[in-house]
């Protein structure tokens, strides 16, 4: 069971478990995961010969990736706007540090900051492995994400910002970070894990290290979240309408548009490359080369509503919160 792992082992490269099992079978607080924790398991453990890339010392970027074509083109689009998200993330993160009220909050804030701002070098660095040129490669990706920038991602800041920032709400910014940013955006990078792995082993175990720190991001967001409501459930409702107007806007955004060309993009680089892909399953039962972009934006939006249905039950909130008007959750 995911839930009999210790702490380090949550941490160990191969003893961690999936995104999608980490987050919804694990508990971890954020006295589990303090400064002392993340130093010794995580920067000298999880990252050990994956510090500067984010994958092992061993594994290089094989050539065919680094050529012109839709599969290097659909890396590119992903690595570069999950670098400015994860960008954005680190700035917001410095809100939650201020703000926390205890020192096992300030100091579980203090590491997820590093991380994400880890998320964010990797994820660059690996677009100069592709071959985009080092010393612009930061300019290159804010041109190529403006308007993902405006159109999806910016709201979200907005919103953040108001709660944690503005009104002062911590707790309010914990519901807001954990259900609606990390969960809406970790299954991509579960998904990004599991595509790459039989193309881009470097790609893959990138993703897997981002993936491994989503789960502690979640789980312990849910922890300090659980514990709240449970020594003050006079906030339930304020936490649930927060809750709601953040489901409204990830309702608006439309970020299936981006998801899906870049998406469709992997598709043709796939199919270019069947031979490297060969019987390998996507998910259990089915070739990840019998996929289609659709179906694969599909099932990332159901591992979505599956992590955020059981992080609501495990912090006592009504999943059905989660719902939106037109019926979809």
């Amino acid at each position: 069971m995911t839930n009999d792992l210790t702490p380090h082992q949550a941490a160990d490269w191969e003893t961690a478990p999936g995104l999608l099992d980490g987050a919804m079978g694990l508990t971890l607080t954020a006295a589990d995961c303090d400064l002392g924790y993340w130093i010794t398991s995580v920067a000298q453990g999880t990252l050990r010969d994956r510090g500067v890339t984010g994958h092992h010392d061993d594994v290089v970027v094989p050539d065919f990736m680094k050529r012109p074509g839709p599969l290097r083109e659909a890396l590119i689009l992903e690595f570069g706007y999950r670098s400015l998200s994860e960008e954005i993330a680190t700035r917001l993160l410095s809100h939650y540090v201020a703000s926390a009220p205890g020192i096992p909050e300030m100091e579980f804030y203090a590491t997820q900051l590093m991380d994400e701002a880890r998320h964010s070098r990797v994820f660059r660095h690996h677009l100069v492995e592709l071959g985009m040129p080092g010393e612009t490669v930061v300019a290159d990706i804010e041109s190529m994400t403006v308007e993902y920038r405006k159109e999806v991602l910016q709201p979200v800041e907005d919103f953040t910002l108001d709660i944690v920032r503005d009104q002062a709400d911590f707790y309010g910014g914990v519901a807001v970070f954990a259900i609606v940013i990390e969960g809406v955006l970790a299954p991509a990078a579960e998904l990004s894990e599991r595509k790459w792995t039989p193309l881009n082993p470097a790609t893959g175990e990138v993703s897997r290290g981002t993936a491994i720190d989503e789960i502690r991001h979640l789980t312990v967001a849910s922890s300090i979240l659980r514990d709240h409501l449970a020594e003050h459930p006079e906030n339930r409702e304020r936490i649930i309408r927060i809750l709601e107007r953040g489901r409204d806007l990830w309702d608006r955004v439309p970020d299936r548009k981006y998801v899906l060309h870049r998406e469709q993009l992997f598709q043709e680089g796939m199919r270019a490359h069947a031979d490297r892909v060969g019987d390998y399953e996507i998910w259990p039962g089915v070739r990840m080369i019998d996929t289609t972009a659709e179906q694969r934006y599909d099932m990332a939006e159901r591992w979505t509503d599956d992590m955020a249905e059981a992080r609501m039950r495990y912090m006592g909130l009504p999943t059905d919160i989660l719902t939106s008007s037109d019926g979809r959750s």
